[in-house]
This record gives structure tokens, sequence and C-alpha cells, in this order.
């Protein structure tokens, strides 16, 4: 591994040569040589430094960007060759995007530690664009989206279904009404939707939702957090479209309902994404087993 791309990479990150001295347990002359040993090598000045502050020039940032992308590979490289002889062992990064990352996942990652106490799992929750962006910076081993996505260096495989219904709070209306009774599009023209930030997957089913019906809402709310979208809707503050499994507990306590609606349940395919790459870490491919084999299922 380039040392000096560790060095440089790190005091960008704690903006600090001396909290970066402690971090690598080095002294502060090394970190300033190797700093300048990488100045040298790129030709530009790469870090703005002054007894207040340590920051990247525009000739820093991109080298950031592509040194932190270069430090992923050697991890990479590294992890695959030492599983060649050893146990399913070491870091694992996972990304995911917020539905099955919130309530899904843990259970997953229980489920694998029981068997395989030496992986060590570090998540990222994002929707669905940060992991595959995440993916493609080198910065996860694996990642777990919800909807459509694809990328010539990326594969996605389709690995479980998700379903979703049109959830509302339980003194709503629609909740009253007999369990036979089915929201048209007429009943819910009026409704306030709170519904998830572009790039979700979850607004992505939304979205095509409303585009099956040429249902356009006339007054809707754009939020980054299922949990936060649960709240609102058991105040009253509007209906939305959500995954049974973001919603169980709730559903079990009475405070949210689900209701029929026209065009519901809602259908889709949570999906793995790795590199296209088809060498694994023994923990990513660990991972994978526990995904496809494992019993997560029953929260459905």
């Amino acid at each position: 591994m380039d040392q000096s791309l560790l060095v440089f990479v790190t005091v960008a990150e704690k903006r600090s040569f001396t909290r970066t001295a402690e971090e690598l347990h080095m002294t502060q002359p090394a970190v300033s040589q190797y700093v300048q040993t990488l100045e040298k090598t790129t030709g530009a000045k790469l870090l703005d430094r002054s007894n207040k502050y340590v920051r990247l020039t525009k000739a820093g940032e991109i080298v950031y960007h592509h040194a932190k992308e270069i430090l992923g590979l050697y991890t990479r490289m590294d992890a695959l060759v030492a599983d060649l002889m050893q146990v399913a062992s070491g870091p694992i990064s996972i990304g995911s995007s917020f539905t099955f990352g919130e309530y899904v996942l843990p259970h997953v990652i229980a489920d694998m530690l029981a068997e395989y106490p030496l992986i060590e799992p570090t998540i990222m929750i994002g929707n669905t664009a940060d992991i595959g962006g995440a993916l493609l910076a080198h910065q996860l081993d694996i990642g777990i989206i919800e909807g459509d996505y694809s990328h010539d260096k990326l594969r996605v495989t389709p690995f479980a279904e998700d379903v979703m219904d049109l959830i509302v709070s339980a003194n709503h209306p629609f909740a009253a009404a007999a369990p036979d009774f089915s929201v048209s599009l007429a009943d819910m023209a009026p409704e306030t939707w709170i519904v998830r930030e572009r790039g979700s997957g979850t607004r992505e089913a939304a979205d095509r939702w409303f585009e099956s019906f040429g249902f356009v809402p006339r007054n809707m709310m754009s939020f980054g957090s299922t949990q936060l979208i649960k709240e609102s809707v058991e105040a009253g503050l509007g209906v939305t479209l959500l995954s049974r499994l973001s919603v169980r507990k709730e559903l079990q306590l009475g405070t949210l309902r689900a209701v029929n609606a026209a065009g519901t349940p809602v259908k889709r395919k949570f999906s793995l994404v790795t590199h296209a790459s088809p060498y694994h870490t023994k923990a990513t491919q660990v991972f994978i087993a526990c995904l496809q084999n494992g019993h997560w299922g029953r929260l459905s």
C-alpha cells in the first residue's frame, strides 16, 4: 500500500497533522514528509495549512477522491489474498437502502455473527443512488438496494420480493371503513402524500404506482427518513406507501393501518449489488450466503 496516500487521506479527514500522527502512530515530521513527497509526485499543492486549519486545495480534492478509491482497492486485494488460507474473518463493508438496512439487515448480521464471529461488519445506510455510488468508489464490498439500478461495472442480482401497502393513521377515515373497503383514485385525490426523497427505491415504487394510474397527488411532502414518514402518518399529516417490513411493529401495535387501495399491494425486488469482478472475500461470500439462505423472511 502507498503509505503517502494513506497519510494524505488521513490528514484530509482528520484536518490535523497532529491527530494524523496519533492515528497512524508516527511522528508529526514523518506525516509532513509523506505529504510533501506526494505533493512532489503530483506536482501540485494539495493542502492549505496554517496554525488554525488544514484544508484541501482544488488539486487536493481530486487526489483525495482517487486516493480513497485506490486505498479501497488495496484493502480488497489484501483481503482476497489473505482469504486463500484463512477462515471467514475480517472486515466487510455493507451498504443498504433504508427499508432493508433498518428493518432486516440487523437480523441477517446477527445470524451471520452467530456462526462466524470473526467477521467484522460495518454498515452504511443510504438511498439506492448512494449505495451504487459508494460501490463504484470502492467504499463498499456489497450493497442491497430497492427497485431498479444498473451500471456496467456492477452486478445487480434480485434475491427477494418486498410488498408495499397504502399506510394510514389508525384514526384516518380509511382505517375506520369496513375491511372489504377499497380506496379508489377519487378517494386518494385530496390526501397529502408523504414520500421518500428522489433517489430512494421506496420513492421510485410510489412514483411508478402513481404513474400506472395517471395519478398526480395534489399535495406531497418529501422526507429523507422512513421513521419520520411513519411518525408523520401516525400524527395524521398524510398517507404513504411503505413496505410491510418497515411498519410491522406499528401494525401490530395498531398505531398504523394498511388499507386496500387500487393497485395494491405493490411488489418490488430487493437486489444484491456487487462489483463485476468474480472475486469476493470469504466474509463477503458468507454474508451473501446468509442473505440468500437465512430466515429473515419470517419478518415479513
